[in-house]
């Protein structure tokens, strides 16, 4: 079974294959490393709950992520499926963005 995508997710994909791009200024690189990326996430599906939670304020928010080098993917499970939220930048404020929160 492959993960599903939010519309978000979707675009930060295609941000991340920019960004990695534009540093590298090489396809083949950059389509390698959108292929680990999407690899990291998809070992998760047949142990959807063996990612890291994300907690906030001592509570689990629902969300699970994994790290692939510069990059955090945060899913949520529904049926031992996996549903990818957000890909974001590691030093990015991701709970600011995922829930708007300081």
């Amino acid at each position: 079974m492959k993960p599903g995508f939010s519309s978000i997710a979707l675009r930060d994909l295609d941000r991340v294959y920019d960004e990695v791009f534009t540093a590298s200024r090489s396809y083949e690189i950059t389509e390698q490393y959108i292929d680990d990326l999407l690899k990291t996430i998809e070992d998760k599906v047949d142990f959807p709950l063996s990612a890291s939670p994300l907690y906030y304020e001592d509570l689990f928010t629902g969300y699970y992520y994994v790290r692939f080098k510069a990059y955090i993917s945060f899913y949520h499970v529904v049926q031992d499926q996996i549903f990818v939220d957000r890909i974001l930048f590691t030093a990015s404020d991701y709970l600011k963005i995922l829930f708007g929160k300081d």
